[in-house]
């Protein structure tokens, strides 16, 4: 097993506290670490994890921060709708939404996702009712879904070898999503094989040691309708989304899911864009903590004071 290590101070862990905010549809667990009157960042989770995969990287945030993660419908603590379309984007905006309203009404948050967190986060930061309300956003390992849907159109449009090459690589990288679309296998997987061996299939995966999660089958199982009611739904018909809030993008060089290619020209969809390589895999939160926690921080605090929102 690799062992990853980028500061030596030793840190006593912080204690967090956990509640439920009420969302429109259900409740949602949320964890809070942190200062309570400090300036707040909200971390959002991917598939199929849940808001526990933050833990080591809340710890390194919470020193003059409110840190606050949630589990994502469908997942961990939080309310699992069973109709498909309750994942659709706009749904999980909403859930945001009642987040940042309970724990920063008046002042705007600082996003960091990974995975899906940062697929469904994006829709967050291109959302034109939400401008104001997100002082910066870092995204690592999750792109926005119609830019990639206009990204795959530029490369078809103009078939040069690399772009064919480039295509075609991420589509291969992306061969669970065409499984994920399948009814019921990827349900059965995960309850009778994944939900019990998902640490033995990180540490293959990854080369990371995580802890078995109670609710993983559950997890892996309710995330499926992320992919089923999004996907083919953006890619296919690509919206003009642009970030209201400054970007960081964070790229593993080593991801087995996300070509580092559909980040390098994001300045399109984000005026104020920066992007960082990292010699990491895709659950760099995991494997590098220490790492991906430092560029948060020197991105946040790069980040001008907003006025209050309104």
């Amino acid at each position: 097993m690799r062992a990853y290590a980028f500061m030596t101070t030793t840190m006593t862990p912080a204690a967090s506290t956990s509640f439920t905010v009420n969302g429109p549809h259900g409740p949602l667990a949320v964890q809070r670490w942190g200062e309570a009157s400090g300036p707040v960042i909200v971390l959002v989770h991917g598939y199929p994890d849940n808001r526990s995969k933050w833990d080591a990287v809340a710890q390194l945030l919470c020193d003059g921060y409110q840190v606050v993660a949630y589990d994502v419908r469908g997942a961990g603590d939080s309310f699992k709708p069973k109709r498909r379309s309750a994942y659709k984007l706009e749904h999980l905006t909403a859930d945001f939404t009642a987040v940042i309203n309970a724990v920063s009404p008046s002042q705007p948050v600082h996003l960091v996702a990974h995975d899906w967190g940062s697929v469904q986060s994006w829709e967050f930061v291109t959302e034109p009712a939400l401008q104001g309300r997100i002082a910066s956003f870092t995204s690592c390992s999750g792109p926005c879904l119609d830019h990639m849907g206009h990204w795959m159109r530029d490369r078809l449009r103009r078939p040069t070898p690399t772009n064919l090459w480039l295509f075609t690589h991420q589509m291969l990288k992306s061969w669970y999503i065409y499984m994920f679309q399948l009814p019921l296998l990827p349900e059965a997987l995960w309850h009778t094989f994944f939900g019990r061996h998902w640490p033995r299939v990180m540490s293959m995966l990854e080369s990371i040691e995580i802890k078995a999660r109670p609710t993983q089958a559950s997890d892996g199982a309710h995330g499926v309708g992320l992919y089923r009611a999004n996907v083919f739904q953006r890619m296919m018909k690509p919206r003009m989304r642009h970030a209201h809030a400054p970007v960081q993008v964070l790229v593993p060089m080593q991801d087995r899911f996300i070509s580092p290619a559909l980040s390098q020209d994001l300045s399109r969809w984000a005026p104020s864009v920066t992007r960082h390589e990292m010699p990491a895999g895709h659950w760099v939160t995991v494997s590098h903590p220490e790492l991906f926690s430092q560029h948060v921080l020197t991105f946040i605090q790069s980040i001008k004071p907003s006025p209050a929102a309104r």
